[in-house]
């Protein structure tokens, strides 16, 4: 019978019959390497854990840091939106010599378009500034230290939205264009706050 399995595989010597079963071992030590591989299609529990924890590890050191990064931003571009507003009085100032400085945000912008310079819309900043609110800070004005016909004096204030989150300096400014700042909330801009270094 094995002669006759032998000779249906066209296998005639022992030479043969040793080629043969070469061939057939290296069949089933292939085969016991793909079914291995089969078996491990994925990664295993306690690998994807440890990955996990390293993203985790790494999003705990740095969210804290965006969030600082934001908070800087935010701080500075309260400045120059105080450091436009002080540029939009003095040309407001020159340009209505009879009214002076104005108390009223709006009326440092314009939302027509094209913008016509009046004393109620002068057309100088933005109009989401003129709104009040910009980069988590929210801008309010005041007439300043003296009042009268012209206006001599204005205060601008710029304080966070959300204090210790969208910012956590206050900044004020006066006629005399120095952006000073607090840590804690401003009521009244004077020469007694720290100056913006």
């Amino acid at each position: 019978m094995v002669g006759n399995v032998l000779a249906t595989t066209g296998i005639e010597s022992k030479n043969d019959i040793s080629k043969f079963l070469n061939w057939l071992v290296s069949t089933q030590e292939a085969g016991d390497e793909l079914d291995q591989m089969r078996k491990q299609k994925g990664f295993s529990l306690i690998e994807l854990l440890i990955v996990v924890a390293i993203i985790l590890i790494i999003a705990a050191i740095a969210i804290p840091n965006l969030l600082r990064a934001r908070m800087a931003a935010n701080e500075a571009s309260a400045v120059g939106s105080t450091r436009t507003i002080n540029t939009a009085e003095v040309t407001y100032n020159s340009t209505f010599p009879t009214t002076g400085y104005t108390s009223v945000l709006t009326n440092l912008g314009g939302t027509a378009s094209p913008c016509v310079a009046a004393a109620t819309s002068a057309c100088l900043v933005d109009s989401v500034l003129s709104a009040g609110t910009k980069s988590g800070y929210r801008f309010t004005m005041g007439a300043g230290a003296t009042t009268g016909t012209p206006q001599p004096s204005y205060n601008v204030f710029a304080t966070p939205s959300v204090p210790n989150q969208t910012g956590s300096r206050y900044f004020c400014s006066f006629e005399d264009a120095v952006v000073r700042y607090s840590t804690a909330s401003i009521a009244s801009c004077t020469n007694a706050i720290a100056p913006l270094q």
